[in-house]
């Protein structure tokens, strides 16, 4: 583990640490969709698995804690973890117990009345305000739940809030088996890569992706990119882009990624066609240019299929391939086709024997409509901290765990 992030962080992992009979404070990433008061999507939930029944075979006391969306500090009921607790149940094949706060008097005594094997999840720590300003007395309160606390939300250790950087100061800390497994398979893409190596970014903005796709160049053989971010970097060629979305002040930057990726000698292909509509919603006629250049009236919503034809080809032949952000809308159906192209032709990879990581929420739901996340070799749950490692970012909540 010590050499999955930079030399000097030291993370104690959880088989290293004494945790029978003792109450265990886990911090859980349950930010997970709903949808009519129940889970839509239990991915994230299954992540913690390993951790959760090493825990209960451990007879450890498990008091679970989470955020969920953005309730700005203070109780929403469609923000409650509620129903995250029923799900959980279903999943785990064991009770699990949920207390309506995550502070206070009350909330400590249900944690200090469990039995060994038991399971509390806590409401929503973003219904207190202290949680993401990392209140130094929210962090000693919630420290008060356990006597040794797992860091297991990769989700969540690239923000500095009160239950990633301030709880480790307080009880002895160490990493769960979900952030593991998300460095192990992060030090592949940033340490020995299995080559050809070749990363695909796409999603909407140049200036979200921009460190990552400078570090990207240092490592990749080939660098694929798609999505909304891909007509900044075609303007910045003096390519037509029509009314497609636009950075203007990111322009320079993306030919310097260009010009970098020529230095490198890092093949860098953009779409070479696309699908472009007078507008962006379900029903529309949908045209498919004739080459990289997008006509006046119209907006690029998606890679078109000679674009498809030449990243499937790259990817075909990759040992390992990293996946970030969508190739268009891909919500809508008629937008679809390009990222679902990629999620299709890395499930093939995998099965050749490549090394497939995808990260992002959008990457992942693409996954996941298709049914393919199991067929990936790692699904990251934390896109954020994912891009932010691959940077080369010293990450918040590793931090304040590492001795």
């Amino acid at each position: 583990m010590e050499e999955t992030q930079k030399p000097a962080l030291k993370l104690k992992r959880l088989q290293e640490m004494p945790i029978q009979g003792k109450r265990v404070l886990v911090r859980v990433d349950f930010n997970v969709p709903l949808k009519s008061g129940a889970v839509s999507d239990d991915s994230r939930l299954r992540a913690a698995l390993p951790t959760l029944r090493y825990l209960i075979q451990a007879k450890a006391k498990i008091i679970l804690i989470s955020h969920l969306g953005r309730p700005k500090g203070k109780p929403e009921e469609k923000y409650s973890l509620k129903p995250v607790a029923k799900a959980l149940e279903k999943i785990l094949e064991t009770p699990v117990a949920f207390f309506p706060e995550c502070v206070g008097p009350e909330a400590t005594k249900a944690a200090l009345n469990l039995k060994e094997g038991e399971i509390l999840l806590m409401e929503n720590l973003r219904f207190h305000a202290g949680e993401e300003k990392n209140d130094s007395a929210f962090a000693q309160d919630l420290a008060s739940l356990g006597e040794v606390f797992v860091e297991d939300a990769f989700g969540a250790i690239h923000r500095a809030h009160a239950s990633t950087v301030g709880i480790p100061k307080i009880l002895p800390s160490c990493v769960g088996f979900l952030v593991q497994r998300e460095l192990e398979f992060l030090d592949r893409v940033i340490g020995n890569p299995a080559r050809p190596f070749v990363a695909i970014i796409g999603g909407a903005k140049v200036s979200d992706k921009l460190g990552v796709l400078n570090k990207l160049l240092d490592r990749v053989d080939t660098l694929l990119i798609g999505g909304g971010m891909a007509y900044t970097f075609l303007a910045a060629q003096g390519i037509s882009i029509g009314k497609s979305l636009l950075e203007k002040e990111k322009i320079a930057d993306a030919q310097a990624v260009i010009d970098k990726s020529y230095a490198k000698k890092v093949t860098c292909l953009l779409p070479a066609d696309h699908l472009a509509v007078s507008e962006i919603k379900p029903g529309v006629q949908v045209s498919v240019t004739q080459g990289m250049a997008i006509p006046e009236q119209l907006i690029g919503a998606d890679i078109g299929p000679h674009t498809i034809e030449i990243f499937l080809e790259e990817i075909e032949k990759a040992k390992t391939i990293f996946w970030n952000g969508p190739m268009g809308v891909f919500e809508i159906p008629e937008f679809s086709s390009g990222s679902r192209a990629i999620a299709e032709a890395m499930a093939k990879a995998g099965k050749n024997g490549a090394v497939t990581i995808v990260g992002g929420g959008d990457s992942l739901a693409v996954l996941s409509q298709g049914g393919l996340s199991e067929q990936m070799s790692h699904c990251s749950t934390g896109g954020g901290a994912s891009l932010e490692l691959l940077e080369g970012k010293t990450l918040p909540g590793l931090s304040a765990i590492s001795s």
